[in-house]
């Protein structure tokens, strides 16, 4: 897989640089961001994710977190990557910051959580919770388009700025630009805090919530009727 290989260059690349070669870095933009040769089916592309070896992060993994949630959600949640309690469980968010997560979605969306896909940039916890190396987040990329390719979001709300770089390739400060909308290729991108960061935070909840209230309104504004079985036209229940 082109991706994949590209990003294992990458790495190579880092390794030289610690021996002292000298190199021009390599970007997200870069790299190609369809993921090609990829099953064409969630439950396929899991049962490949599980059996991934392609990084470091394999070697110190006890679960790998795919994700989870609604494989046809108009709205989609990406973090970082899994915590302990996601690492032990192979769930998504629910540690302390995905209760808070959860509250966020059910309690300003009116959504249940299980009608909204979660997925991470990275597949396996980093050690200690540290942030994904360019390597590893470029090396797991492909396996998240893939994602949203077959499930196909109309809103993916990302946690923190990591999962922001790595979707828009840009590198603004997650302060600057959480709450702006941003159109990409066939879905609307909204950025806003992680909520790891929120619990360290409490003053930035504020912001958030206002964030998830306009991601309210956007996703109200894109929904379709739903026809009942007497022919009439009726919004869907969130």
């Amino acid at each position: 897989m082109k991706n994949l290989h590209n990003a294992l260059q990458l790495k190579q690349l880092y390794i030289l640089k610690q021996l002292g070669s000298r190199y021009t870095d390599i970007k997200p933009s870069d790299l190609e961001e369809e993921p090609d040769q990829l099953p064409d089916d969630l439950d396929a592309l899991r049962q490949l994710v599980e059996t991934c070896h392609l990084c470091d992060l394999s070697k110190s993994r006890h679960k790998v977190v795919f994700g989870e949630g609604n494989p046809r959600a108009e709205l989609m949640f990406v973090g970082e990557g899994p915590g302990a309690t996601e690492d032990s469980t192979g769930r998504p968010f629910v540690g302390r910051a995905g209760e808070l997560l959860t509250k966020m979605i059910e309690n300003v969306l009116y959504i249940p959580r299980s009608q909204v896909y979660i997925a991470n940039i990275v597949k396996c916890r980093p050690p200690g919770n540290r942030v994904p190396t360019p390597a590893e987040a470029l090396t797991c990329r492909p396996y998240l388009l893939k994602q949203i390719e077959l499930i196909r979001p109309r809103i993916i709300v990302t946690l923190g700025a990591t999962a922001y770089r790595y979707l828009s390739n840009d590198q603004s400060p997650i302060g600057r630009v959480r709450g702006h909308p941003i159109q990409m290729d066939g879905y609307l991108l909204v950025p806003t805090f992680h909520p790891s960061y929120l619990l360290r935070n409490p003053s930035a909840k504020k912001e958030a919530f206002h964030d998830m209230l306009l991601v309210k309104e956007l996703w109200e504004k894109g929904r379709k009727p739903k026809r009942t079985d007497r022919g009439n036209s009726e919004k869907e229940v969130g």
